[in-house]
């Protein structure tokens, strides 16, 4: 006869493993000796090496005790029926392990591909991995509040990084991150912004995803959110003298 530890060793499997059997009813629990200790039979080492074989190989505990005692071609239908499952399983991961491994940082899961050969293309041109992030916020919440507009801020982009004066303020803007809100450079580099816009014809307004946007610039960089700051203070007045004139 074994103790409940001499059979765990047998089965290869640990104490609490047996008790949990015993829990689920998948093994019997034998009544205690004079001794007041549990002790176990040869078969039920054998059940105990059964039970493991089958969870080893996937059955699920709940499915055991019927294969248990199955007839031989009631136990060969019910493995087909949980090898077919395992497969579907399989497949399952496999999918998801090729989506995975499509991911990289994350962008390709939510983002098209042309913004994500935007992101990497900021990359290339030496673009900071935390304003790189702050520009994959902005488009995913693009898609999310105006997807319409997205072919067309595609187009934007791409012909923004095509032109040297753009693709230089934006490099200048990401080396601001650090700069102390009241840095003289930044002065200079609003004058440059707001100069940039008025050529572009922008009025200053922003779409509700940028502004939700703003709100993270500036728990990331006191500095960008004086731009921010800044450059809607200068749209505004020029709108109130364009109405007042």
């Amino acid at each position: 006869m074994l103790t409940i530890s001499r059979l765990a060793a047998t089965a290869g499997v640990t104490v609490r493993t047996v008790r949990h059997y015993h829990h689920v009813g998948l093994l019997p629990e034998p009544e205690r000796d004079a001794s007041g200790y549990r002790r176990y039979s040869a078969q039920a080492a054998v059940d105990l090496i059964r039970i493991r074989t089958l969870a080893d190989a996937g059955v699920p505990l709940a499915r055991i005790d019927a294969l248990l005692h199955a007839q031989p071609t009631e136990f060969a239908a019910a493995v087909t029926d949980i090898d077919a499952e395992l497969r579907r399983k399989i497949g399952q991961l496999t999918e998801y392990r090729r989506r995975i491994a499509q991911l990289d940082s994350g962008e390709r899961l939510v983002l098209p591909p042309e913004v994500v050969a935007i992101l990497d293309r900021m990359r290339g041109l030496g673009v900071s991995e935390r304003r790189v992030l702050l520009e994959r916020d902005a488009w995913i919440l693009m898609q999310a509040l105006d997807p319409h507009v997205m072919p067309e801020r595609i187009r934007d982009k791409n012909a923004g990084l095509d032109d040297p004066e753009t693709t230089r303020l934006f490099l200048a803007c990401d080396q601001a991150v650090e700069w102390d809100p009241y840095d003289p450079r930044l002065e200079r580099l609003i004058d440059d912004l707001d100069a940039w816009e008025i050529k572009q014809e922008r009025d200053g307004s922003r779409p509700g995803y940028l502004k939700l946007v703003s709100s993270r610039i500036s728990e990331a960089s006191p500095a960008w959110q004086r731009i921010v700051d800044a450059l809607d203070h200068r749209a505004e007045r020029r709108r109130t003298a364009g109405r007042a004139s």
